[in-house]
């Protein structure tokens, strides 16, 4: 299943943000520590609303620990930067990749461009340096998920009207269908990794 990892992120709104973006695409994330904010800050908590309790969250207390258990796993890890050759319309995506975004601040250090095994970059305007890691998560995730065929099939949210649902004799208002679905009980996944759900 692709994944979307934050290397030591440390704007808590953009992290919210980002957390909140993977919940509603149903994308696991994977935090690399140490973050520059505690997860009990009020702008992280904020950003994210009442999206966090649904985002499946793994925290590894360093690049080291997550690297093993991500090479333990076969999974590809494909690094977003704006030094990438690449650009991310351009390559092809598949569900073991590992999408990587860096410090807001500072990207990721030479050890982590090495590691990557793809470095993909959105194409932007001569002058300009870089998007928000939220904006650009988005851009990429969906291009991921499009490729993959990984979307989710279930009915659009935005749906105009109602509809009725056979045997159920009722309708279904479009706020009742957009209402985020009730939060799972996170399970432990395996590793050096630990599973965490916001409180």
């Amino acid at each position: 299943m692709l994944r979307l990892a934050l290397y030591q992120p440390d704007i808590p709104q953009n992290t919210g943000t980002l957390l909140r973006l993977a919940a509603c695409l149903g994308v696991p994330v994977d935090i690399i520590e140490p973050a520059g904010f505690d997860v009990s800050d009020r702008n992280f908590r904020r950003a994210g609303l009442d999206y966090l309790g649904y985002a499946d969250i793994t925290r590894h207390v360093s690049w080291r620990l997550f690297e093993d258990w991500r090479r333990n796993r076969g999974l590809r890890l494909v690094l977003a930067t704006t030094k990438g050759a690449l650009p991310y319309t351009d390559f092809a995506f598949r569900a073991d990749d590992v999408v990587l975004l860096g410090r807001e601040s500072a990207g990721v250090p030479d050890e982590v461009h090495r590691a990557a095994d793809a470095r993909v970059v959105i194409p932007m305007r001569e002058g300009l340096r870089s998007l928000n890691v939220a904006a650009a998560a988005a851009m990429i995730l969906g291009e991921a998920l499009r490729q993959t065929g990984a979307f989710s099939t279930s009915p659009l949210a935005g749906e105009v009207g109602s509809r009725s649902d056979p045997g159920e004799g009722g309708t279904t208002t479009s706020s009742e269908r957009s209402a985020p679905p009730p939060s799972p009980h996170p399970s432990p996944i395996e590793g050096e990794g630990e599973k965490v759900a916001p409180a």
